[in-house]
Parts: C-alpha cells; structure tokens; sequence
C-alpha cells in the first residue's frame, strides 16, 4: 500500500521538476520576454513591464525621453545659425552679472579657431576681432567693442542700442549694411548667483555707472532708489543685502532679459505687482527662447557643445568646470536660502525653464550627431560597394568575350598557319 502511494506522488512530483527545467530553459533569469497575459513581467525580471530602461547619461538619448513640462517643440530645440563671419552677421554676448560671463568672454577671443584669430595684447582689456578681409567686428561683448551700451547692458538697451553702435563704428562713405544681430548669454543657478553677487558687492564692486536705459532714460532715483549712502557697499552682511527692497541683484536674470518696455521700466506704480511679475517672467523666457545660443554655468562641456554645435565655430581648448567659486564656499542655513529663493521667485521659475530647455537641446544636437553619424556610414557603405561592382565589372566583360570575335581570331590563326606551311 505504502509503496503504490509513493509512486502515485513520485509521478506529480517529477512532472513539476520537468516543467521547472523547461521553463528555465525557455526563460532564463532576468529576462523581460516572458510575461503573463495581462502584460506584466515575472516576478524574477529585473525591470518592471512598464518601466524602460534608461542610458546613464541622459544627453545620449533621444531628445524626448522624458515628459515634459513646456511644450517645446522641433523648431524650439533645432539651433543651428549659419554665421556669416566675412559677411555681416554679429554675435552680441549679454552678459549678466555673476554668471561666469568674463570666462566665457575670454573664451570668445581668445580660445575660437579663426581665419583671423582677435588680437589679443598685453596689457589691453580689449581686443581687435575683425571679419577676415575687413576692419570690422563680427562680436559685440565687453572685450571686443567694450562696454559700448553701458556696463552690463541688458536686454533692453542692448536691442535698442548695439544697431545704432555698430553703424556709427562703420566707414563714413560705406553703405549701412543690413546685419543679422545673434544674442548669446549665460545663466546660473538663482541662488548661487546671488551669495556670488553679495560676496563680490561686499568686496568693494559696484556698478554705479550702469545707465539702465529704458524708453530713451534712465531710471530716476525715486525709481531706483540706491541701497547705500556711501562710495560703495563694503562689508555689507547677507541680511542687510537681502533687506534692501531696490536691490538690482534680485530677480535680476530675470529683469536683464526681460523687456522692460512692457511694464513701464522701472517705474513700479504702472501696474501691479503681480501682473509686473507676470510680464517680466513671460517676456524673459520668450526672449531666452528666440536667442541664438545660451549657455549654463553649471555645465561648462555642454555649452561649449551647444555653442559649436550652434554657429559651427570651435574652440580651441576645452572648457574647465570650476565648482570651488567664492559662493560654494558661503554657507546658509535652510530659513535663510529660502528667504534668497523668495527674493529671486521669477529667477527661479525661469532657471527650471532654461534648464530643461538647455538639456534638452544638448539631447536633440547629440540625437542629430547619431543621425548624421549613422547616415555618413550608409554612404560609405553605399560608396563601397559601387567601387566593388566597378571592379568586377571589367573581369566579367573579359569572360564574357564575344565568340564570333575569338571565332575570327581562330581563323586568322588557322589562316596564317596553313600560308606557313605552303611556303615551307
């Protein structure tokens, strides 16, 4: 009895075991091609069903892996400028306060390859960069024409100011030509652009002679309101920086890009402050969108990658990440960072929207390096293989001779033969 029993539970029991091997057999461990009817991966399976697997670096994968937040689109992303140096085209840098500006402005004249590299002398601040053939500048920043609008002229004064400059800077008896202007800047993260700016105001800086140009004047002081008595701001705390309500440092990202013209410049009682917030913010995105190239601080590479990649001009040297600035070594506590946060609110809400704007053109550029890429391939291939079949061609029409031709060659052997022969 015990041993027909044994036998009974031997047969599931090897039944269940065979199953198990031909299971592992057909789906090994780790696979994601077994799944259930439901669509669901067996529990072993190392991703989740619904769950794609992901590169390590995001900027080698497609351009739209990821959900996002502002509808960009194709011609949003797509930044490529034929940049006619010998021709007429300018690349005017705005160049904000605190944002790597002065690196980034040196790497324009004196780290681009160029037919007519700028010329660069000791001692000077500026330097010459004229279009090959012509004594004409093809850059409009701080160390090429100097501060020709005004130190660290904004958005504003720059599109109302650098046509009439360059026109003025032209030959009395040429033609005024019609230029195409190409705006670049950089930007940095809200926050550490602030504690920079406090540091460098505190250490003496100041831009007091800054104009502000806004509608054909200046602010007046009733408008802008100074935030120190004395020559300069020395020594100044972080609280005190953070009190004054007409400081120029908050939100300034912002304001610089921004068409002032909009909200009535800095006259504050021409609308609400929230509606003022509002145009403000609308205005610097919309503006940072229709520039040709903007960089991020944070990430020195891939600007440098955008910026080639953007006007087909290349540096000479690579740009160097330097993350032990003066701010990084400022140390806030949360209540006041927050605090800094809310004194740059549209700083912040515009350094989210540059941000993903800025990685997701380094994606598309990097996703078109990959098409071209794989499209060079095909044509070598392509290329390849039409010299091979030319090749060949030659040695099949040798094989294939015609036969009434070796016929007639035969015979006129067989004929000079036979003549020999009677001779003899």
């Amino acid at each position: 009895m015990d041993d027909k029993s044994n036998k009974l539970l031997l047969v599931p029991v090897l039944t269940v075991l065979f199953v198990m091997i031909g299971y592992q057999y057909i789906c090994p461990a780790g696979s994601t091609s077994c799944r259930f009817g439901n669509g669901e991966s067996f529990p072993f399976s190392k991703y989740p069903a619904d769950v794609k697997r992901e590169s390590p670096d995001p900027d080698e994968d497609a351009p739209f892996r990821f959900p996002s937040k502002y509808n960009f689109t194709r011609e949003d992303l797509y930044r490529h400028v034929d940049f006619e140096i010998k021709g007429n085209d300018v690349i005017v840098f705005l160049h904000i306060q605190k944002t790597g500006g002065t690196t980034f402005g040196r790497h324009l004249v004196r780290n681009i390859h160029l037919e007519r590299p700028c010329d660069c002398r000791s001692g000077q601040k500026k330097c010459t960069c004229h279009r090959p053939g012509k004594a004409e500048s093809w850059l409009f920043s701080r160390f090429s024409t100097g501060w020709s609008c005004g130190l660290h002229a904004d958005w504003t004064e720059l599109t109302n100011c650098v046509p009439a400059v360059m026109n003025k800077k032209q030959k009395k008896d040429a033609p005024l030509n019609r230029r195409n202007f190409y705006y670049i800047t950089l930007l940095r993260d809200p926050v550490s652009r602030y504690l920079s700016e406090w540091k460098h105001v505190q250490r003496g800086a100041t831009w007091k002679t800054a104009l502000h140009m806004c509608d054909g004047r200046p602010p007046t002081p009733d408008e802008l309101p100074a935030c120190y008595s004395s020559e300069d701001w020395t020594g100044v705390s972080l609280e005190e920086f953070m009190a004054c309500p007409s400081n120029l440092a908050n939100n300034r990202q912002t304001r610089m890009l921004a068409d002032l013209s909009l909200v009535g410049c800095y006259n504050l009682s021409s609308m609400s402050e929230e509606r003022r917030a509002e145009l403000l913010l609308s205005s610097a995105k919309r503006n940072l969108l229709r520039m040709a190239f903007f960089g991020l601080t944070e990430f020195q590479r891939k600007t440098q990658f955008l910026f080639e990649r953007t006007f087909g001009l290349h540096f000479i040297t690579a740009f160097t990440q330097i993350n032990g600035t003066r701010a990084a070594g400022v140390t806030v506590g949360t209540p006041t960072r927050r605090r800094i946060e809310e004194l740059n609110a549209l700083d912040m809400q515009l350094y989210e929207y540059a941000r993903e704007l800025f990685s997701r053109r380094v994606q598309y550029c990097h996703h078109q390096e990959r098409q071209e890429e794989r499209e060079r391939k095909r044509q070598q291939r392509r290329r390849m293989k039409e010299q091979k079949a030319s090749q060949i061609q030659p040695q099949e029409d040798d094989e294939r001779k015609d036969p009434d031709q070796e016929n007639t060659e035969l015979t006129g052997v067989t004929e000079d033969y036979s003549s020999q022969v009677v001779r003899w």
